[in-house]
């Protein structure tokens, strides 16, 4: 297990430094996709709860320091997107297309419903998403259309991604 978190970990940071710096290129509206939260899911889904958990909190935290979110957001809502995802582990058959749309797009509505929540509680302080603009949906577009993608290209690590099974 701690390989794979290892690994999960290196790989979601490479996903954090490609998304703060090469895909602001391809901004619409200022909306990127969210690379880590589609392997955070993937990941999740194919480990379960505990290692969503970890990957969902050290992946947040690196990008709570890599942006200018406040310290511990983005770790607070990974941490609870990778234990829902890990909740499924086993549930559904992972196909190549569909399930990872659903999933990826149900992720992206969680965080938006999730740092809503914070926005809330913490009086306005915690960055949200405006209904009003375009930008929650066009992430969804973005992460949904890449989802597929990315889950069929991780898919091609998957023996150093989940654990080995012991006899």
């Amino acid at each position: 297990m701690t390989r794979t978190i290892f690994w999960s970990l290196c790989l979601a940071t490479c996903a954090a430094l490609i998304q703060s710096t090469l895909l602001t290129r391809i901004a619409i509206f200022h909306t990127i996709p969210d690379l880590t939260l589609i392997i955070l899911i993937y990941i999740s889904y194919c480990n379960g709860t505990m290692t969503g958990q970890i990957l969902g909190f050290t992946s947040g935290l690196t990008l709570d320091f890599i942006s200018f979110a406040p310290l511990g957001f983005n770790a607070f809502i990974r941490t609870i997107i990778g234990a829902i995802t890990g909740l499924l582990k086993g549930t559904f058959f992972l196909d190549i297309f569909i399930l990872p749309i659903v999933l990826v797009a149900i992720g992206t509505v969680l965080k938006a419903i999730l740092g809503f929540i914070l926005h809330i509680l913490f009086a306005g302080a915690v960055p949200t998403y405006d209904l009003r603009t375009p930008m929650l949906w066009i992430e969804i577009a973005f992460n949904s259309i890449l989802a597929p993608f990315l889950f069929a290209l991780l898919n091609l690590f998957k023996s150093v991604l989940t654990p080995r099974k012991e006899n």
